[in-house]
């Protein structure tokens, strides 16, 4: 990404160093097995931080201590796409929006409908994700589960409130079952997000919802405006590893990314080209693991996932 962002001079508020915060000591010493185990894969600029280093980067009680990753860090994402769909122009390739593809046909070539016009092409890569539905690739819908997240982002802050938050600019994301997240925005907003909503269903107050966390968290905002609020879906597989296969001789998957959509779908695009390109060593490294359906199939998969969430959320809580 950080290549990319450099060749193309793409505007996207790229900023370094990401953190994992830990709850408790059971999270903290989690946090030190995989500081060891991502060493022993060749990141070596990760920084395990105690207690007392974590509140001088994070003006927050609640946290144990941190796993700093340098080689992290967070961007604004939606430009960081415009700004790859303008490469992707540049190259000559071409990108059509507003048009939901209602078939794709198994044949060679393939064909790829829209409700006014159809493509005729000899590969087809399915990336649809969490908006894909269950229509266009049923297959595809039974190993994977939308679900929605909520994210408010407070009115500007002053530059010595804001610094005072988060004082190196750093992502934050704990270590909970189900996860908060948040950073600092190019123009001083806190941006928050929190919760899961299983099945992608739009909850009626992302505000009611998100606001009690922030304020746990940081509460010395209380009294701060929220001006922004929004939700968004990520696909969730059982096993949380991204899916990638083959539904046909030239009819490619790549999906359910579990919360990790933004660097995932990078790698998931160059394996993508390295296939199409005659080397699919590394796509098949993905594509050879297995991807379990969820229980209860698409009746009961919902229900079922959100009582498994509540028990590790209870244990979250409980620090076992």
């Amino acid at each position: 990404i950080r290549e990319r962002i450099k060749r193309y001079q793409i505007d996207c508020d790229y900023r370094p160093g990401g953190l994992f915060v830990a709850m408790n000591d059971k999270q903290l010493a989690t946090l030190e097995e995989q500081k060891e185990n991502w060493e022993r894969y060749g990141n070596k600029q990760l920084e395990l931080l105690d207690a007392n280093a974590i509140r001088r980067e994070v003006a927050s009680d609640r946290y144990t201590g941190a796993l700093l990753d340098h080689s992290g860090g967070h961007i604004h994402p939606l430009n960081l796409a415009i700004g790859e769909a303008d490469a992707i122009r540049l190259n000559g390739g071409r990108v059509y929006e507003l048009s939901a593809v209602t078939q794709i046909q198994h044949t060679t070539p393939a064909v790829v409908r829209t409700a006014k016009g159809q493509v005729t092409a000899k590969y087809v890569i399915v990336a649809g994700n969490a908006y894909l539905g269950d229509k266009v690739e049923p297959e595809l819908a039974k190993r994977s589960m939308p679900c929605g997240t909520q994210v408010i982002t407070t009115e500007r802050l002053s530059e010595d409130l804001a610094r005072s938050l988060i004082p190196k600019n750093y992502c934050v994301e704990d270590c909970n079952y189900l996860l908060d997240y948040y950073r600092l925005t190019a123009d001083n907003r806190l941006l928050y997000g929190g919760g899961v909503v299983y099945g992608a269903r739009d909850p009626d107050d992302v505000e009611r919802l998100v606001v009690p966390k922030l304020l746990k968290t940081f509460p010395q905002l209380k009294g701060v405006k929220i001006d922004y609020r929004w939700t968004g879906n990520f696909l969730l597989t059982l096993s949380r590893m991204p899916q990638f296969g083959r539904l046909d001789t030239n009819i490619y998957y790549m999906q359910g990314y579990s919360g990790h959509g933004v660097t995932c779908t990078h790698l998931a695009g160059r394996l993508i080209a390295e296939l199409l390109r005659g080397d699919a060593e590394r796509f098949d490294a993905f594509a050879n693991l297995p991807h379990y359906p969820f229980p209860g199939g698409r009746t009961l998969r919902v229900p079922f996932t959100a009582m498994g969430a509540a028990y590790y959320s209870l244990r979250d809580r409980l620090g076992v």
